[in-house]
């Protein structure tokens, strides 16, 4: 079992900045390791859409192409957290952010693409971008 909680999100002006963090509480000790991290994201009337996925360690990761080379996911398995740095914010970067916990392997083939795969989701913080 695992809980999620996200916070970090706010209104921003295009181009700038914000850094959103997950702090996971699981119900034994050093588990959250155990679990693949992603970053999903909703906007109105949209479908929930893939931004960026990590394995256990930290040594891999994979953003989708609309956020790449602009945001950044990292962990902290001592901390029990995983963050997602955004940077160089467009008006269409507006949604609400989604943590995601699975318990698959990141390295099992692209399973960390589909939100179907996570187990445990947090409620979600909302990024508004104005232009």
């Amino acid at each position: 079992q695992v809980q999620l909680v996200e916070s970090g999100g706010g209104l921003v002006q295009a181009g700038g900045s914000l850094r959103l963090s997950c702090l996971a509480s699981t119900r034994t000790f050093d588990t959250f390791k155990m679990y693949t991290m992603a970053w999903f994201r909703q906007a109105p009337g949209k479908e929930r859409q893939f931004v960026a996925a990590i394995s256990w360690s930290g040594g891999s990761t994979y953003a989708a192409d609309s956020v790449k080379g602009r945001f950044a996911i990292s962990r902290d398995n001592a901390q029990n957290t995983v963050a997602l740095q955004m940077d160089s914010l467009q008006p269409e970067d507006t949604a609400v952010y989604y943590c995601a916990a699975g318990s698959f392997s990141y390295y099992s083939g692209n399973k960390y693409l589909d939100s179907w795969n996570y187990e445990y989701w947090g409620q979600g913080t909302q990024v508004t971008v104005s232009s």
